[in-house]
């Protein structure tokens, strides 16, 4: 195996990951990816015992005990390039000897749970409901930077769905990354199936209007419109279109579920959405260690 130069791959003097700042040691098998920083502190306050706290830039990390299973939670920021960092980390942490700088012959696979917030833009998706990104829609553009991004999305859903839009050529491709289908099955009786758009952008990027006008004026009701064999685009977020994608061409099993805080179809929003996060946060240990 080639070693991977250190302009690839930059290990700090103390032997951690360049960004996360963790140690291949640190890390669990078992990964929960929230947004905000102040977010690790709410899923480690269910933890049974703590190892250590990690802070980097937006990047926060607890690895702990919950009900005998050793869990880790990590903060990303917002948007898919951060994912893009994380990812490449975890997987660097878990599949490459830092040491010698060569990718371990034997492949360990994380599971990686995305547990964030969301808008819906069906009027059926009620504010506080937890919706399943059974399939996550890359509005982002950062698979198409990979080789072999096809092998990980749905072509034909893609393709219906650019067609359906008239997606515009000026933007990136999109893609259609599936969930793993051991976390649908450890969540599909709890919470709504979900087709995830994950946007590049808060705002016009996800159709909203303050200044500037938009490049797709009826995007919003385009997605909405979509049908494909029965599915659905169900609501917008900013991660997990990154996560499925890069996890599904590494060989690890992820997932995003959100919590349902505004419904664009309605004009709806629940800006006190924390007892609903708590919630969520809970019933994912739960299932998690099932």
């Amino acid at each position: 195996m080639s070693q991977i130069p250190s302009s690839e791959l930059i290990i700090n003097s103390d032997g951690s990951i360049f960004h996360l700042h963790i140690k291949p040691e640190e890390l669990a098998d078992t990964v929960i990816l929230v947004g905000d920083p102040g977010r690790v502190e709410l899923v480690a306050s269910f933890f049974d015992s703590r190892e250590f706290i990690r802070s980097s830039r937006e990047f926060v990390t607890v690895t702990g005990s919950y009900k005998g299973k050793r869990i880790t939670v990590l903060s990303t920021g917002i948007g898919t390039d951060n994912i893009d960092i994380v990812i490449n980390e975890l997987d660097a942490l878990a599949n490459i000897d830092l040491q010698t700088r060569e990718p371990k012959k034997e492949h360990k696979k994380l599971t990686v749970l995305r547990i964030g917030t969301s808008g819906a833009i069906q009027p059926e998706i009620p504010l506080g409901s937890f919706v399943f990104s059974h399939i996550s829609v890359g509005c982002d553009g950062l698979l198409n930077w990979y080789a072999n991004r096809d092998s990980v999305s749905l072509l034909d859903m893609e393709h219906a769905f650019t067609k359906h839009v008239n997606w515009p050529e000026q933007l990136p491709a999109p893609y259609f990354a599936k969930a793993s289908q051991s976390l649908i099955s450890l969540f599909e009786d709890v919470t709504v199936k979900g087709v995830t758009i994950s946007a590049s952008g808060f705002y016009g990027p996800q159709g909203r209007v303050l200044r500037l006008p938009l490049a797709m004026p009826d995007m919003v009701h385009k997605f909405e419109s979509f049908r494909f064999n029965g599915e659905k685009i169900t609501n917008f977020e900013m991660e997990g279109s990154a996560i499925a994608g890069l996890c599904g061409l590494l060989g690890h099993d992820a997932a995003t579920v959100c919590c349902i805080i505004a419904n664009r179809h309605l004009h709806e929003s629940q800006p006190d959405y924390k007892p609903y996060i708590k919630k969520l946060v809970e019933l994912s240990l739960e299932r998690l260690t099932q």
